[in-house]
C-alpha cells in the first residue's frame, strides 16, 4: 500500500503523553517544598534568609547542569538521557524527606544560637520559639547544609528535562506543528504546580512533611520505568509507526542517530555574538524572577503575611498554576494564529510577549492593594496567566534561533533565566528578614516586594521588542536546519 493511502498511526501522541506527564511530575517535585516549608524552617530552626539559601541550592544546580544535560540529549539521545535523570531527581526529592535536625558539627568556641519566632497559627498574634541551641564558630555539617547538599543534587537531576523535552518535539513532530505539544508540556508542568500545594497541604496535615517528598519521589520512578520499556529517540525504530505517520513526521528530513558518527560542535563563537540568545535568556530571568517566588515562597507569603491556614493555603496557593496552565495553553495557538493574521513571525511572537508581560506586571503590582487574600491571589494568578501566555512564543522563538543546537542552547537560556529566579528566591528572604529586624509584620513585612516583581515583569517586555526569531544561531538553519536533522 502506497504511503499516502494509508491513516498514519499516532504514535507521536504517545510520545506527548510521556512528555506531559514528565512535565507534571517535574513540577509537583519541585514545587511541593514551597507548601512544606513553613514547617521544615520550624523542624530546622531557619530563619526566612536560611530558606533562601536552601531554594537557591537547587537553582545553582539547575542553571549548571542544564546546558551540560541537554548537549548530552543532543549528542547521546534524549531517551538515556531522560531516563537516568529522572530516577536520579526522584530519589533526591523522597531523600529530601530524610534530612534530620541535629546540632551543628564542627570546632572552635561553641555559643547559643537563638531560633527564630514563629507565629502559630498564623495571624493568631501566638508567637514561639524552639529553645537555644549550640553552634561552633566554624561549622562543618549541620541540618541546613545537608539540606542545602540534598535539594543541589536534586536540581543536578532537574535540569536536563525541559532541553531534552524540546529535543523530543523537534524530532516526533514536523516544523509547524510544534506549538501545541510545546504548549502541552507546559501546561501539564503547571498543572502539577497547582496539585503540589495541595496535595502537599493534605498529606502534611497527616502524615507531617516528610512523607509528602516520599510520596511525590516515587512517582518518577513508575515514569522512568515505563517510558524505557516504549519510547524510542528516533521514529523510524519505533515498531508501532506506519510509513504514513513517518512520512508527516519526517517530510524531507533525515534522522541522525545520536552518538554515532560525526558529532557537530557548538560554535559558541556564533553564540555569543547572536543577540537573541541573550535577549531570550534576559527575558526568561525577568519571568522567573516573578515565577519562582509563586514557586517558593508563595504559600509562606500566604501563611505567614495573609494569616492563611495550611490547608487553606494550599487550595489558594494552587490558583496561580491553575492560571498559568490556561495561559501557556493558550500561547501555544495564539502565537500561531498572530503569525498567519501579521504574516511577520517577528511580530507576532514580540507582541504576545511584550503586550503579556506588560499587563503581567501591572496585575502583581497592584495585588497589594487588595485587602482580601482571595483577591490578591486572583490579581498574581491573572499575571501568572499573562507571563505564560508569552512563554509558548518564548519556546517557539527559542525553537528558531537554537536550530540545530536547540538541547544545549535552550539550557543555556533557561540557565540564564535561572539566575533571575534564584536572585528572587535570596532577595525574598534577606527583605523579609531586614523588614522584620525593622519591626514590621505581616502583610508589611511582605507587601512591598511585590512593586519589584511586577518592574521585572514590565522590563522582560520591553526586551521582546529587539527579539528577531529569524536570526538563528547559525544563519543557515534559518531555512534548512529542519529539513536536516531532528
Amino acid at each position: 500500500m502506497n504511503p499516502t493511502d494509508q491513516q498514519p498511526t499516532r504514535v507521536r501522541y504517545g510520545v506527548m503523553a510521556y512528555l506531559a506527564a514528565l512535565a507534571f511530575i517535574l513540577y509537583i517535585d519541585r514545587i511541593c517544598i514551597a507548601q512544606a516549608g513553613t514547617e521544615m524552617m520550624k523542624e530546622f530552626r531557619l530563619t526566612a534568609t536560611d530558606w533562601s539559601f536552601v531554594l537557591v541550592a537547587f537553582q545553582v544546580a539547575y542553571a549548571v547542569f542544564e546546558p551540560t544535560t541537554g548537549h548530552w540529549g543532543d549528542r547521546y539521545g534524549s531517551r538515556r538521557v531522560l531516563i537516568r535523570i529522572v530516577i536520579w531527581w526522584s530519589t533526591f526529592t523522597a531523600l529530601t524527606g530524610a534530612v534530620p535536625w541535629f546540632t551543628p558539627i564542627g570546632f572552635g568556641p561553641v555559643s547559643m544560637v537563638e531560633a527564630p519566632w514563629f507565629e502559630e497559627p498564623a495571624g493568631s498574634g501566638n508567637w514561639y520559639r524552639y529553645e537555644s541551641y549550640p553552634r561552633p564558630q566554624y561549622v562543618l555539617c549541620s541540618s541546613l547544609l545537608l539540606l542545602m547538599l540534598v535539594r543541589f543534587l536534586f536540581g543536578a537531576g532537574e535540569a536536563g528535562a525541559l532541553p531534552n523535552a524540546a529535543r523530543v518535539i523537534s524530532c516526533w513532530f514536523p516544523p509547524g506543528r510544534r506549538g501545541p505539544p510545546q504548549a502541552l508540556i507546559s501546561t501539564c508542568a503547571q498543572i502539577g504546580g497547582a496539585a503540589a500545594p495541595a496535595l502537599a497541604a493534605l498529606i502534611i496535615n497527616f502524615f507531617g512533611w516528610r512523607w509528602a517528598f516520599v510520596v511525590f519521589g516515587m512517582l518518577g520512578f513508575v515514569w522512568a520505568w515505563l517510558f524505557a520499556r516504549w519510547f524510542h529517540d528516533d521514529p523510524t525504530s519505533h515498531p508501532g509507526v506506519n510509513q504514513a505517520e513517518l512520512q508527516y513526521i519526517l517530510g524531507d528530513r533525515v534522522m541522525p542517530t545520536p552518538g554515532t558518527g560525526h558529532v557537530e560542535h557548538i560554535p559558541w563563537r556564533l553564540v555569543v555574538r547572536n543577540p537573541n540568545i541573550w535577549l531570550l535568556g534576559l527575558i526568561n530571568a525577568c519571568t522567573s524572577f516573578f515565577s519562582y517566588m509563586l514557586f517558593s515562597w508563595f504559600p509562606t507569603y500566604l501563611k505567614r503575611g495573609r494569616g492563611l491556614e495550611e490547608v487553606a493555603s494550599g487550595w489558594l496557593g494552587m490558583l496561580p498554576f491553575l492560571f498559568g496552565a490556561t495561559g501557556v495553553l493558550l500561547g501555544g495557538y495564539v502565537g500561531d494564529w498572530l503569525t498567519v493574521r501579521t504574516g511577520s513571525r517577528r511580530v507576532a511572537l514580540a507582541s504576545m510577549g511584550t503586550v503579556g508581560l506588560w499587563i503581567a506586571g501591572v496585575l502583581v503590582g497592584s495585588s497589594i492593594y487588595a485587602d482580601s487574600p482571595g483577591v490578591a491571589v486572583l490579581l498574581c494568578s491573572t499575571g501568572y496567566f499573562f507571563s505564560y501566555l508569552q512563554l509558548a512564543g518564548w519556546w517557539a522563538a527559542m525553537a528558531d534561533v537554537g536550530g540545530r543546537h536547540l538541547g544545549a542552547l535552550f539550557g543555556l537560556c533557561n540557565m540564564i533565566g535561572l539566575a533571575g529566579g534564584a536572585g528572587s528566591q535570596l532577595f525574598l528572604g534577606f527583605y523579609v528578614d531586614y523588614m522584620e529586624a525593622q519591626g514590621y509584620v505581616g502583610r508589611e513585612q511582605w507587601d512591598a516586594a511585590f512593586f519589584l516583581y511586577g518592574s521585572i515583569l514590565l522590563l522582560g517586555g520591553v526586551l521582546w521588542l529587539f527579539i528577531n526569531p529569524r536570526r538563528p544561531v547559525i544563519a543557515a538553519d534559518a531555512a534548512v536546519w529542519t529539513k536536516n536533522r531532528c
